[in-house]
């Protein structure tokens, strides 16, 4: 288990003219890692990053991106994410039909490699994969679109998560991505996450990027997860 909650925060939410500057704020600010948001329009409704958008994410960072794939048939991108810079990919389990061989073809690039969890999906899903697991996400909103709010139902789910990947004996970030807030932070936390993923709690025209790590980091201080 991690020795402290880190913090991620998603540039789906960073003003995108700015998007080097915003992720320079956070790198400064003390985050942990940096979370990116591949949407296809078709496994969700919208659109947003490809290979272009993280290649120049690098470039303006050391911290780790963290990649998140919100997309149909992943495997044939994987190369030009891994080539681009990414860290670790994630891939939606609903997402996968083979996602045993799709988190094997992250690994072989070099990449960890994470499942990512849809509301009504059960913790369940990744018991047969477990073992090729660095990460996994758990969505506290349905995928598609940044400023939801924080699906509280999902937390039970945390939980059995966080004692599965107890007993795999794995070291394996379990990250908590939607709705998380200052006001929601420490529920996930003391669910079993200890990786907060957040937007628009740390991209805001309402505080500095500094000011929204530093609030988000303070509402769960001293917590570890259960």
């Amino acid at each position: 288990m991690t020795a402290q909650i880190r913090i991620a925060p998603s540039i789906l939410a960073a003003d995108f003219a700015r998007l080097g500057e915003q992720i320079k704020a956070a790198d400064q600010a003390g985050a942990d890692l940096i979370h990116v948001d591949v949407m296809d329009g078709r496994f969700v409704p919208n659109l947003s990053f490809g290979a272009l958008v993280v290649e120049a994410a690098r470039r303006s960072t050391q911290l780790p991106l963290d990649v998140h794939l919100m997309i149909l048939e992943p495997d044939h991108l994987l190369k030009d994410f891994a080539d681009a810079g990414a860290s670790s990919m994630t891939v939606h389990v609903e997402a996968c039909p083979h996602l045993h061989r799709t988190l094997q073809n992250i690994r072989s690039l070099g990449c960890k490699a994470g499942v990512a969890l849809n509301p009504h999906t059960p913790a369940s899903a990744i018991s047969e994969v477990i073992h090729l697991l660095d990460e996994i996400i758990v969505m506290s909103v349905n995928p598609g679109f940044g400023g939801q709010s924080f699906l509280p139902e999902v937390l039970p789910k945390t939980a059995q998560l966080r004692q599965m990947i107890t007993a795999s004996g794995r070291e394996i970030a379990l990250e908590i991505d939607g709705g998380v807030h200052t006001g929601t932070a420490l529920q996930c936390v003391e669910a079993g996450a200890d990786v907060l993923i957040a937007g628009s709690a740390v991209f805001s025209s309402k505080f500095s990027v500094a000011e929204g790590v530093k609030a988000l980091r303070e509402s769960v201080a001293n917590k570890k997860p259960v």
